[in-house]
Parts: C-alpha cells; structure tokens; sequence
C-alpha cells in the first residue's frame, strides 16, 4: 500500500469527526498491559512533576489527557500518557522506556493512536551509531529485520513516514511505524499490533536482564546523550501541535517537558 506522507494535522483535518472512543480504549488497554510487565521488572517511582497532570482537559470533557513519568534505579525516564479526543477521532498513547546509563541496551519506543484511522510505532531507540556499532545492529535489531519487511508487504498497511528530517532520523531502520488507511476500528488489527507490541516489550526485557554493566568511564556521557536525544525526540515532535491547538501554548509546553523530563524532581540514575 502506498505510504503515508501527510502530517498528523493534514490527515485529521481532512477528515471529519469520527467517535474512535472504542479503539482508544482498546489501544489504552494495550498500553496497560505492556505497563504491568515493565513495572513487574523495574522498580519505578513516579516523578512529583507529573502528579498533577494525572487528568488535565480543557474546558469541557475532551480534549483531555494524562501523563505519569517515572524514574527508578535503572530507568531514567519512563513515560506512559495519553492525550487526544477520542470522540472526535484524535489519539495518542506512550509507552516510552528510557534505561539507566550503566545498562548498555537500546531504549523502548511505543506511540500509537487514531487520527482517526490507526497508526503504530513501536521501535527500540538506539544509543550508538548503527553505521559503525555492527554488534548492537546484530544484537538488537537484525532479529526484527524479517518481521519489518513482512509487515512493509502487508497490503492493509501503510509506511508511516514523517515529513519531520528528525523525526525519520530518530528511527531505527526496523521501526514498525504503519498507518491503516481507512480503518478506524479493527480487532485484527488491534490483535496484531497488541501482539507485536508484547514480543517486543518481552524480548526488550530479556535484553535488559542479559545486559552486560556499562563501564564507568562511559556512563556520564551515555547519560548526557540519552537527555539530548530524549528532549530532541519531545520538541521536535510535530504532533505538538495538536497540544496546542487542544490545549494552548503553556499547557502543551508543560507536557513537551514532561515527556523529557525538563521538571523531574528524582534523581537521575547512575
């Protein structure tokens, strides 16, 4: 199927209203779900930050959202939110998992949502240069090679390729990023997509508990570049704009930092 080149705000302006309150709740549970093995994991503790963004809307019902970030002594920064108005067919849902830097394995990376046809991403976030790092190439992401291109073959899938230059350069090159064009609600779909989601949460896991200690001399700058990466990843991220369109400028900067973590107030592993 041909790719999508259109924005977030293209497409769902060129659509009219569309209630996407069942896939949303569907996808949310998914998130719930991958939720309960990472917390079964990591010891997490939520940033005072995010508290009060636990419910936040604007001046009815919808558009509303909720944002938890959490830290932990291996995760830097973790994020589980949701933000969108479901009724009329915008959604958008994170799991985003950032490691501590004495722990040597790729970030886990999940968005998805409705706008108000379905769309996915779900990736591992890379921390080296692919181009000269072949042994984490290898490692972590030539296992899912196959599976990227069977998906790319799937003809009720669309490449999802954003105009935003960062955006596709923050993207491994086995990032599972699909629009399903004209589809709104799927239990096919949502089956598959629930699917992919947990074999990568339970292989990410499992890289997690096999990772060899990050040698200290390394571990100040892998941190200082995971920060770079992390608050690029949140400013540059041209869905921001539907924040702002829901919610204004001041709110929509509060969530940008909240998802790179611009306030927390825990400390920062080590």
């Amino acid at each position: 199927m041909k790719e999508t080149l259109e924005g977030v705000e293209e497409i769902f302006d060129k659509r009219s209203a569309t209630d996407t309150t069942q896939a949303f709740e569907r996808l949310w549970s998914i998130t719930e779900e991958l939720m309960v093995k990472i917390r079964a994991r990591f010891e997490l503790t939520r940033d005072p930050s995010t508290e009060d963004l636990e419910s936040y809307s604007g001046d009815a019902e919808f558009p509303s959202g909720r944002l938890a970030a959490y830290s932990g002594p291996q995760i830097d920064w973790l994020v589980h939110s949701w933000i969108g108005n479901p009724p009329l067919g915008f959604t958008n849902m994170h799991v985003t998992a950032w490691l501590g830097p004495q722990i040597d394995v790729p970030h886990l990376g999940i968005a998805w949502g409705t706008l108000p046809d379905l769309w996915f991403y779900i990736d591992y976030n890379p921390r080296s240069d692919l181009m000269l790092d072949t042994e984490a190439l290898d490692k972590y992401y030539a296992p899912m090679n196959e599976e990227f291109l069977e998906l790319r073959a799937d003809d009720g899938l669309a490449p999802f390729t954003s105009k935003a230059l960062y955006v596709r350069q923050a993207l491994s090159e086995v990032a599972t990023c699909f629009s399903v064009p004209e589809t709104v609600y799927d239990e096919a779909r949502l089956e598959q997509i629930s699917e992919i989601a947990h074999r990568r949460v339970d292989q990410w896991l499992a890289f997690v508990d096999a990772a060899e200690p990050v040698p200290e001399e390394r571990r100040a700058q892998l941190a200082a570049d995971d920060l770079t990466r992390r608050r690029n990843i949140a400013e540059r991220d041209p869905a921001n704009i539907m924040a702002v369109r829901f919610f204004g400028e001041e709110l929509t900067d509060r969530l940008v930092r909240a998802l790179w973590g611009g306030d927390r107030q825990l400390p920062r592993p080590k």
